[in-house]
């Protein structure tokens, strides 16, 4: 666990990052909180996911600095739990759901070993925790969008990380899972944990995260949600075609606090 007042889960500095050529990422400064819930927003291509791949060393960069509690990748590795996509996760590869959950533990058992059982039981209780003990011999392609959004959910949970990076962890799923992974990140930030995850509902980003970062391949703003969701932040980020109906919703909620 991240002890209070220790440095930033994420700071990265001058970070650009382009696809053959073209500019995702430009120059973006910024530092993520110690502990507790942040959401990345912004418009679709907005480089929302590429931030996190590039924090991670999944993409390369052009320009820029990334630590992790004041420490570079490779120190900090061991601190940092990744979810990806589910878009991005091949369902056809033959294990199951304990044997994905269990992937979670190999760094602390060491990965050309067996696995003991301890460990075993440990992932099995972290697929508990997320309501998929049942379907703990279950092949993950035989598992629901959400079912298998839980399992992966499981094996972050399984690395007893100090800082969580999710791409999307609500995309697709039902009510219950949506519910389910918001009962874990509330957990973890409960322990002084960090997560920061990307997400796309602005109706329930105020709900869900205590910080957010409003990201259009360059930073707008960031900080705590009360004084950063703000219409005006928004419209910056979205360019001015953020919808009317999310708009007036969130007019309300800013006058309302």
């Amino acid at each position: 666990m991240n002890p209070a007042g220790s440095a930033a889960s994420l700071e990265v500095k001058e970070l650009s990052v382009a696809y053959r050529e073209a500019p995702v990422l430009t120059r973006v400064n910024w530092t993520a909180p110690a502990a507790g819930l942040t959401a990345i927003v912004g418009p679709n291509g907005a480089g929302k996911s590429t931030l996190l791949k590039a924090a991670l060393g999944l993409v390369p960069r052009l320009a820029g600095e990334v630590q992790f509690f004041g420490q570079d990748l490779k120190a900090a590795r061991r601190r940092i739990g990744y979810l990806p996509q589910r878009a991005s996760v091949d369902w056809d590869f033959p294990a199951s759901a304990l044997q994905v959950a269990a992937m979670g533990r190999y760094p602390r058992a060491g990965w050309f070993r067996p696995l003991p059982r301890a460990e075993r039981e440990h992932a099995r209780a972290f697929l508990a925790e997320v309501g998929m003990a049942d379907f703990a011999d279950r092949q993950i392609g035989q598992l629901s969008g959400g079912q298998q959004q839980r399992v992966f959910l499981a094996r972050a949970l399984a690395l007893e990380a100090d800082l969580y990076l999710m791409d999307e962890p609500f995309a697709g799923v039902d009510a219950a899972t949506e519910a389910t992974i918001m009962d874990v990140l509330r957990r973890l930030a409960r322990e002084g944990r960090a997560v920061i995850a990307v997400h796309h509902d602005l109706a329930t980003a105020p709900e869900y995260f205590s910080h957010v970062c409003l990201l259009n391949a360059r930073l707008i703003a960031a900080g705590p949600m009360r004084d950063t969701f703000t219409p005006d932040n928004l419209a910056l980020t979205y360019g001015g075609r953020l919808p009317l109906l999310e708009r007036d919703a969130l007019r309300r909620e800013t006058v309302a606090a």
